[in-house]
Parts: structure tokens; C-alpha cells; sequence
């Protein structure tokens, strides 16, 4: 984003943001993941392929963590994903709205009438705290101001919740005015967090597709302020489904999403924002774009769009969203164990499934008779090639889901039904 502005007296917020306090985290059997999520899904360990560090550069918010599902990128080493939150602050960011409007009916896009309906929608977030402050995107769940948006976006891409402890949320409709905000909950399991307006009515909510329902090729829009640049439109398709990621500043941190997948142009700054399909209805909310490392060894780029961005899909987003509007917090299917990538018998580094090392006692893996040393290779018709795959395919479900599981054991194939358990994010 460039240049500056002198925001209207008339839209600044007044008053200050209440605090709030954080949902509980759970227990500590599973180790990987941000410490307000300690109980999770089976905790992720890399494919054997060499990750890119963790940098950030200048004011973009950016965290960096190598591919923990070598099949994202190919080909060479070092690929990553980047959270999308812009450093721009709400002081720096253009207040200008941009509302889309179909000027010509007889010769719109399917692009246009999508972003026309949906635009309305979306909205700008900015977040400033005693560490910084940067900027993201979200989406409109309800008239009276429930906006859903990333956890990366409310806390700064910090590896803890505390830093909303005192963080001042404002957020900018599509129709210009400034609405000051509360953070009413986060998930940094699945990377998002619901935020309320306050004083707000009469907003336009989001129109939900079922996410279930996208295929590869699809039309894909994506909606957001990349940069702090408001009401922006990209376009491309969905280019594939129930992708596994891993994103976070650091493998510690790291957020597993089953993603899907857009070329589509988005950027930091678009985090929170809306993937929707040619109806103008919601089918994600982006929040990564892969990177590529370059230069020596140990460095790696910081740069924006290449084509593979990820969106949290719609349904998984509502879910967690409705939990938290109800609770303050959210709840997450858990299988009971401890996995890491199982490599193949030659030695190469492809991984061949997800090797459990630990089954928890009391857990659904438990009570369907997993084993250590078993080898997952499916879940329902899904693939399992890695850990990480193994995880995106166990939160993609809900709490109390049957999931059945294909199974290796010793030299024999068998299929495992296993009733997911529960946790809090």
C-alpha cells in the first residue's frame, strides 16, 4: 500500500476497546500447536523435507513455516506458507470505500455480479497493540455486527492469545464507516476468531455455500483489503481440495488447515477475507499464500501472490464460528494419538502414511484399538501420506464423527472404525 490519508473526524471510533479474556486451553498431550490449543489432534511432524525459516521483514506481519505436505509445491525444498496479515496500520490504511456496483448489466462478468453481491460483505480490520499493529479482512455474519475473521489478524500473528489482552480493534465496512470492535473469541486451532461491532445494525451478512460441494476448477473470487487496499477483487479458481497446510512463524506455532486452494490472487492483507464461488456465496475465508525460498541458505523470500493461496473452507469456518459466537471458544475432533510421517522402506523421503508413536489412553483411537506402530494410510477415501495429512483430515470432522480409518499393520491392510472425541481449541 501506498501513501497516507487524515482520516474523517466524523468516522473515528469513540470509547475504548474492552478487554477480554481468553477461552481456557486444554490439557498438554499433544505438543505441537499454539499454547492456548495444547489439546489438539494428533500433533504434526514434518515430512523430511527442509522447511523455510521463520522471517519477517519491514512492517509485514508475516510468518513463515515450511510445507509440512511436500505434495503442496513439488519440486524443490524450502516452499512455505505465509499468514496474511498486512503491518499497515489503521492510521496508514485508505479509508475511501469502494462499493461494487454493475454499471453495465448487459456485458458484467460473472466476476462482477459475484464481487457485487458479496463485496457488501467484507470488511477491513485493523489491529493496534503495545507491540505493533497490522491489518486484515473479514467477513459479516450478522446485521447487528458478528464479523469472522483470522486469529492471525487479531493477535498479530503473536504465538498467544494474550496479545488481544490489550489490543484496540477497529473495523471499516464497505460502505466507509469506522466501527470500533471486541474480540468476542479465538481458535487458533483452526486460525480464526469472531469479533463484534459495537453500535452496529443493519450490516449485510454473508451468504454460506456449502464447501462441501466445490470442485477443482470451480470460479473462485476472493475479497478482502491486501495491503490495507479495501473492497479488492481477484479472481482464478479453486485449484484443488482438502489441501493439507501447515502455517504459523514457527513449527511450534504451527496451525494445520485442510485448505482449499485457489490461484487467485491474494496478499498480506487479505487474511479474514472472502473466497466465494460465481454466486457471490462464501465458500472460504482466505488466510495463506505459499512462498518460495531463495537466496542462501537459511533465508527465504517474503514475497506476496504466486498463484497458491489457501482459503479455511466455508463449512469448517461456520462451524467454529457459531461455537464461538455461543461459547466464547470452540471445539475440535480429536483422534487420540501421537503420529509422525512414516517414510518408506528404500529410504526416500516420500511418505508412505502417518506412523502412530503414542495412543492416548481413554482416546477414540484408543477405544477403536489403534496401536503404536500402525500406520495410517486413509481416512474415509482420503489419502494419508503424512502426519499433517492425517490432522487436516481429522479437524476437516466434527466431534462424535464416525471416520473410517485404513490402516497398516505389519505386513496386513484392515479398515478401523474409530468415533472421533473431542477438544477444546
Amino acid at each position: 500500500m501506498t501513501g497516507q490519508f487524515t482520516p474523517d473526524p466524523s468516522q473515528q471510533p469513540t470509547g475504548t476497546t474492552p478487554g477480554w479474556t481468553p477461552p481456557p486451553s486444554g490439557g498438554a498431550w499433544y505438543p505441537q500447536g499454539h499454547t492456548a490449543t495444547a489439546t489438539l489432534p494428533p500433533p504434526i511432524t514434518p515430512a523430511p523435507i527442509a522447511p523455510a525459516p521463520a522471517r519477517r521483514a519491514g512492517r509485514l506481519r508475516i510468518g513463515v513455516a515450511g510445507l509440512l505436505a511436500g505434495a503442496l509445491i513439488g519440486g524443490g525444498a524450502g516452499a512455505g506458507v505465509v499468514a496474511l496479515t498486512d503491518g499497515t496500520s489503521a492510521a496508514a490504511a485508505t479509508p475511501t470505500a469502494q462499493s461494487v456496483v454493475i454499471q453495465d448489466p448487459e456485458n458484467a462478468t460473472a466476476v462482477t455480479a459475484a464481487a457485487a453481491k458479496a463485496a457488501p460483505s467484507v470488511v477491513t480490520v485493523y489491529v493496534t497493540s503495545g507491540s505493533g499493529s497490522g491489518s486484515g479482512s473479514g467477513v459479516v455474519l450478522s446485521a447487528d455486527g458478528y464479523v469472522l475473521t483470522n486469529d492471525h489478524v487479531v493477535t498479530l500473528d503473536s504465538a498467544t492469545d494474550s496479545a488481544t489482552d490489550s489490543a484496540t480493534v477497529q473495523v471499516r465496512t464497505s460502505d466507509g464507516t469506522l466501527y470500533d470492535a471486541t474480540v468476542v473469541g479465538t481458535d487458533p486451532t483452526s486460525d480464526l476468531a469472531v469479533i463484534r461491532l459495537q453500535g452496529a445494525s443493519g450490516l449485510t451478512p454473508a451468504t454460506f455455500a456449502d464447501s462441501d460441494d466445490v470442485q477443482v476448477g470451480d470460479l473462485a473470487v476472493a475479497i478482502g483489503a491486501p495491503l490495507g487496499l479495501s473492497d479488492t477483487v481477484t479472481d482464478g479458481i479453486v485449484s484443488a481440495t482438502n489441501r493439507a497446510v501447515a502455517t504459523g512463524s514457527t513449527q511450534d506455532d504451527a496451525t494445520v488447515i485442510d485448505a482449499l486452494q485457489t490461484d487467485a490472487a491474494i496478499n498480506p492483507g487479505n487474511s479474514g477475507g472472502a473466497l466465494v464461488d460465481a454466486s457471490g456465496e462464501v465458500i472460504g475465508i482466505n488466510t495463506a499464500i505459499a512462498s518460495v525460498a531463495s537466496g542462501a541458505p537459511g533465508s527465504s523470500s517474503q514475497s506476496g501472490n504466486i498463484g497458491v493461496g489457501f482459503a479455511i473452507p466455508g463449512n469448517t469456518a461456520q462451524r467454529i464460528a457459531d461455537e464461538i459466537i455461543a461459547t466464547g471458544s470452540a471445539t475440535h475432533a480429536v483422534l487420540g494419538v501421537s503420529a509422525q510421517t512414516a517414510a518408506s522402506t528404500s529410504g526416500s523421503e516420500v511418505g508412505t502414511g502417518a506412523e502412530v508413536l503414542q495412543v492416548q489412553p481413554g482416546g477414540a483411537a484408543a477405544a477403536a484399538g489403534l496401536q503404536a506402530g500402525d500406520v495410517v494410510t486413509a481416512v474415509g477415501d482420503r489419502a494419508v501420506t503424512t502426519s499433517t495429512e492425517l490432522t487436516a483430515a481429522v479437524r476437516s470432522a466434527a466431534p462424535g464423527d464416525d471416520v473410517a480409518l485404513t490402516v497398516r499393520r505389519g505386513g496386513a491392510t484392515t479398515t478401523v472404525e474409530v468415533t472421533l472425541g473431542s477438544s477444546a481449541g
